[in-house]
């Protein structure tokens, strides 16, 4: 069937010739988008023509779907959605993602719902735990359904890594000293998470100086949050896996208490039992840097075994090699590029009521900068080369660089650590809990709630 070839009265003609009887057995705009995938070439052209002669564009994000797993048929599903919007993308699944988060005033035809999940049921059975359909309506979500997408992956199809064997810095003889790590010490207890691991699995559940933590690292974004899992009125912590699906570029993480879906760049629960119930989990420092700097920082540190149980070429540089070259994204989201580019780094930090981010390229003009947030002053302290930054409160203090360190308006040297700033008398000033991150997902997840500093 060719839509261009074939005129839209003659589709017409054709939806009012349907035998009755076919379509008075179930909704006949779910038959027609469900016949996009599952429909004979006959049952197809008939379910086009339905959905052309209603005219509505509530169909197009089911239409969506059928058109990125419906191959053979995405050029007269695409036509179709041209004739509904007015807007000729084409066949490309990418630019009608794009289209549909541009247009979020539109609200999806209730078959969206049983249709999606046939879909993806048809994928993994087991992402059922997650798409029930009372979690689906639209009054339940904190994000769109339309906008959810499967990131090519099954449920645990990117494992995590739940109390994972460390080993001594001395027997990590499989690092070079340029691999880049996930830096975590609390309460005194130091690791190192490299990046070229955990790429792999892009979840670690373990408990860090006694505090239940889970790392969520989003390849895609770029961005590793270190967040507490011990939340209140919960009896045990919560332990984290990969759902498999996207939204916006961004992983789903789920639960495995409750398997609600959650956000992992802002650490709330979007789909599941567990919305509404007011959930935020609380972030943790944790710093990208160079296992050489990471290790001569803290000879004592351990870190993370290659023996994970799991198979994978853990090579430096093997994981998402063409996509941490390329400036494009693998899955499509809005985004301002007028003074960032998607992919280029920011130091994100979400506290006090407040939300900032600062371009990883302004540490290459001084390597501390001095900044608020709310109504906190902050210190940061970055090193491109490393991907390396770190914030602390900085109270009434302006610091410099000097000799490795930091000093004070007063000339006065401070210790840095971890936790804190040190300064001669014994003042401590708090680390603050910040992360790396792609500029498309600060972007995308913050926009106009959050500022950026511009030196």
């Amino acid at each position: 069937m060719s839509i261009t070839r074939r005129s839209l009265a003659g589709l017409l003609g054709a939806a009012a010739v349907l035998p009755g009887a076919v379509w008075a057995q179930q909704d006949p705009v779910l038959e027609a988008v469900r016949s996009t995938l599952y429909g004979s070439t006959s049952e197809f052209e008939q379910g086009m023509a339905i959905l052309i002669q209603r005219g509505n564009p509530d169909v197009v994000p089911a239409l969506i779907t059928g058109m990125r797993y419906g191959q053979r048929r995405r050029d007269e599903i695409a036509e179709v959605m041209q004739a509904l919007t007015n807007e000729n993308l084409g066949t490309d699944w990418f630019d009608w993602m794009l289209w549909q988060e541009k247009n979020a005033q539109l609200v999806p035809h209730p078959s969206l719902i049983p249709f999606k999940r046939e879909v993806l049921l048809g994928i993994d059975t087991n992402f059922d735990d997650f798409l029930r359909p009372e979690y689906l309506q639209r009054d339940k979500m904190k994000i769109r359904l339309e906008e959810i997408s499967w990131g090519g992956v099954v449920k645990d199809g990117i494992p995590s890594l739940d109390n994972p064997k460390l080993i001594p810095a001395s027997r990590a003889d499989y690092l070079k000293d340029d691999d880049l790590v996930f830096g975590v010490s609390i309460n005194g207890d130091k690791r190192a998470y490299p990046l070229r691991i955990m790429g792999w699995h892009e979840m670690f559940n373990d408990v860090i100086g006694g505090v239940p933590v889970a790392l969520a690292y989003c390849t895609l974004c770029g961005s590793g949050i270190l967040f507490e899992t011990q939340v209140a009125g919960r009896r045990k912590p919560l332990v984290f896996g990969s759902s498999g699906f996207l939204y916006r570029s961004n992983k789903l993480m789920f639960d495995r208490d409750t398997h609600s879906l959650w956000n992992q760049y802002t650490g709330q629960p979007v789909v599941g039992p567990l919305v509404n119930n007011g959930i935020e989990l609380k972030q943790r420092p944790v710093v990208i840097t160079t296992w050489a700097s990471w290790k001569t920082s803290h000879p004592d540190t351990r870190v993370l075994s290659l023996k994970t149980g799991h198979r994978r070429n853990y090579g430096s540089g093997v994981v998402y090699q063409e996509y941490f070259a390329s400036p494009e994204l693998m899955f499509p989201v809005l985004v301002d590029q007028s003074r960032h580019q998607q992919k280029d780094y920011v130091f994100a930090v979400r506290q006090f009521g407040a939300a900032r981010a600062w371009p990883l390229d302004a540490f290459n003009q001084t390597r501390v900068i001095n900044d608020a947030i709310g109504n906190r002053q902050l210190v940061l302290i970055g090193n491109p080369d490393k991907r390396a930054v770190r914030a602390y409160e900085r109270q009434s203090h302006r610091f410099t660089a000097a000799d490795g360190g930091l000093v004070d308006e007063t000339g006065r040297k401070w210790t840095l650590t971890e936790e804190s700033l040190i300064g001669p008398d014994g003042t401590r000033l708090s680390r603050v809990a910040g992360h790396i991150s792609y500029w498309f997902a600060w972007d995308n997840y913050l926009g106009d709630a959050a500022s950026v500093y511009r030196g």
